[in-house]
């Protein structure tokens, strides 16, 4: 390290420990409402959840180390000794909530925001002397500090702190950014903190001990504050106007935990789950750092007018390092049941020489037009309504089987699962519904004969959830067809929305079962055939969620089968495994995610020493890069420069297309740039017309 630098570190850690603050923020402490509304939680929880809670000191225990989790989940901000004065509450948090006194509660949130003040202050101190760190050194900076003990002295944090700042100027400067930039941007940073940090009401400190509360018993469960319940109520009429996407905390960061189908994000093609955003501009200005920004402001900055556009500086999911960004736009628009409308096509599949013609129906979600039902319209918009149209009309182009594609589809209107089942088999039950009490609701189809019984597969991945997995697993219980693709969410649990005193709970009330008796919670849906993909399942599931309540099982009912697919699966899998060693998208899905989960395995640290950095990054995207290209020579495509162009390209050429249908026949199956997107729909339509086959070729041995 230079003499100079030695020098502008001790210059930054004595200002750290002489400046001046002003007065300290102000004590915020509960109101009486939200004291009553913490008693009507409890009894919530103790009286209407599903699982049977007990509010012992085990549970105090662990809803104290949510709490601090929550608030300092890096071990960044508070010392050992802040946190001893209320270790009285890992064994009454409990009484504490259920005798609505929050006020210890409220006073550890107070130490821990004037621990932050005091760290934002000092490193804006550092940055009026200026920034003069010497990135030669050998020095690393562990990234994921979440299992680490609480430092017991302030030289610990000073220190953690020095190299957190070090690590934000070396990410800024490999972007190519001076030193002005970089201070400019760090102030902003910092500044923008502070200033949320002092606007923090007590509204919002009872939102996190609540958060605390309720996550300690599952992920589902939840306290809507009386802004928050506007927000959800504004969400579940689809009326929100913005980008279409679901967000959610990761750390310091914003990630993108799925997109919602037709809304601008899915139809721009630039976000993916697991995205991390960064930073957000409007059309015009400058964009603003939201890293350490809470979700629901992170929110309000995208959220905005349809037509008006929204900037993102998005780090892609399989980035490993922060300093990889790339900035995207985005057109606010408001998601009509018609953009989430379903809709097929026909795919052909060449054997042999001849074609073969193979139905596939796009579900993006199970809706239906509640206010056309309830008005007794007769033409009203449904799920089942658009499938049922779509397979006839692919009924009578002759197709040889149909693909029903249920990839990102989060759920929807369970009545609409139930009725969609009905089009393939000839009335049955479809799901059992589990109360608190162990009473078990069987629903299922009523409607006598079926609209479709040919050969039938089902095209399900990681964000498949609820209502698709419902859909899915009986179809699969009924052998009535084929589960293609990987395991599903998992999301097995239903949630009511209660009104308290003082805002809403949102309380997971049951649990999901198929007629085998499995649930769906935790474990989803397992396909008969799986597809590589590159969805993280310890970053995306319900499994991937603390606390997620367990699977487990129920008597099975008592129901028809249709056909026994598991009796030729070995042959199945035999024709599927030799198509995509062959398969240019495929092999490159599997030695992706392979890939992408050694990388976050070995990426606990980082580099502080700028060309070690750079040698890390440029070793780990060559891998990625080289992936890449090796499937685009396979393909006989252009080989990319940098990874991260795989990203967007392709989405240029959309740009000025504003009808989605038009979009889709613009990038076409030509575009291999989707193409690996592509890939399971297409590998679904071969392994459909395998099962077809041999289908048909059972029914002619079984006729001799």
């Amino acid at each position: 390290m230079s003499l100079f630098a030695t020098l502008s570190r001790s210059v930054a850690l004595a200002v750290m420990l002489v400046i001046t603050s002003p007065a300290a923020l102000a004590q915020l402490e509960p109101t009486d409402e939200q004291r009553q509304a913490a008693v009507e939680i409890a009894d919530s929880l103790r009286y209407g959840h599903y699982a049977d809670i007990n509010f012992d000191e085990a549970w105090s225990q662990d809803a104290f180390q949510r709490y601090l989790d929550i608030l300092d989940g890096q071990r960044a901000y508070l010392l050992r000794s802040d946190i001893e004065p209320y270790r009285h509450l890992e064994s009454s948090m409990a009484d504490a909530i259920f005798n609505g006194d929050l006020d210890d509660a409220f006073a550890l949130y107070d130490t821990f925001s004037e621990r932050q003040r005091s760290r934002l202050e000092s490193l804006l101190a550092q940055l009026d002397t200026g920034l003069n760190f010497d990135f030669n050194s050998e020095e690393r900076l562990e990234i994921d500090r979440e299992n680490a003990q609480w430092a017991t002295r302030q030289s610990e944090l000073d220190e953690l702190w020095r190299k957190r700042l070090k690590n934000d100027a070396l990410t800024l400067a490999l972007t190519d950014q001076d030193n002005e930039q970089i201070e400019t941007n760090l102030r902003q940073r910092y500044e923008g903190q502070l200033t949320r940090l002092e606007q923090t009401e007590s509204e919002d400190v009872f939102g996190v001990l609540m958060a605390a509360v309720t996550s300690s018993i599952d992920p589902h469960t939840g306290y809507l504050s009386p802004r928050q319940g506007e927000s959800f109520d504004i969400q579940m009429s689809l009326s929100l106007e913005g980008i279409g996407a679901l967000l959610q905390s990761d750390g310091e960061y914003v990630k993108v935990s799925s997109l919602v189908p037709g809304g601008p994000a899915e139809r721009a093609g630039v976000l993916e789950p697991a995205d991390r955003i960064i930073a957000v501009g409007q059309e015009e200005g400058e964009m603003v750092n939201v890293v350490g920004m809470r979700l629901d402001n992170v929110v309000d900055l995208i959220r905005g007018p349809k037509g008006s556009v929204v900037r993102l500086d998005v780090v892609p999911a399989q980035a490993v390092d922060m300093t990889r960004s790339q900035t995207v736009q985005i057109t606010r628009d408001t998601v009509s049941l018609e953009d989430q409308a379903a809709q097929g096509e026909v795919i052909e599949v060449e054997r042999d020489g001849e074609p073969h013609r193979l139905g596939v129906i796009n579900i993006p979600t199970f809706y239906v037009d509640f206010d056309a039902w309830q008005a007794g319209e007769e033409e009203y918009r449904s799920t089942t309504r658009d499938v049922a149209r779509e397979v006839q009309r692919l009924k009578e182009e002759g197709v040889e089987g149909i693909v029903l594609d249920l990839r990102n589809n989060g759920g929807g209107a369970l009545q609409e699962a139930n009725s969609l089942i009905g089009l393939f088999i000839d009335r049955g039950p479809t799901v059992q519904v589990r109360d608190a009490q162990g009473r078990i609701q069987l629903y299922g189809d009523t409607e006598a004969d079926t609209l479709y019984d040919g050969p039938l597969g089902v095209l399900v991945n990681r964000l498949s959830a609820s209502a698709s997995e419902i859909f899915a697993g009986a179809i699969q219980d009924y052998g009535r067809g084929l589960v293609l693709g990987t395991p599903t969410f998992g999301k097995g649990t239903v949630q009511t929305l209660n009104d308290l005193s003082h805002g809403q709970i949102k309380l997971t009330r049951a649990k999901f079962y198929r007629i085998s008796g499995d649930s769906t919670q935790n474990r989803g849906v397992e396909p008969d055939i799986t597809f590589p993909s590159l969805i993280d399942p310890e970053r995306i599931g319900e499994s991937s969620l603390d606390n997620a309540l367990a699977w487990d099982t129920v008597q099975n009912v008592q129901y028809r089968r249709y056909g026994e697919p598991e009796t030729v699966l070995d042959r199945l899998i035999a024709q599927h495994d030799a198509r995509a060693q062959d398969n240019a998208n495929f092999r490159y899905l599997e030695r992706q995610s392979t890939l992408a989960r050694q990388l976050r395995e070995q990426h606990t640290s980082v580099s502080l020493n700028r060309e070690q950095r750079k040698r890390e990054m440029e070793a780990q995207e060559a891998e990625q890069l080289s992936l890449e290209n090796q499937r685009r020579r396979a393909l006989g495509l252009d080989e990319l420069d940098e990874w991260m162009d795989a990203r967007t390209e392709g989405v240029e050429s959309l740009e000025g297309i504003d009808d989605p249908q038009d979009a889709q026949e613009n990038v076409g199956e030509e575009d291999e740039t989707r193409a690996v997107e592509r890939a399971h729909v297409l590998e679904a339509a071969e392994v459909l017309l395998d099962y077809a086959h041999l289908q048909e070729t059972r029914r002619l041995a079984a006729k001799r």
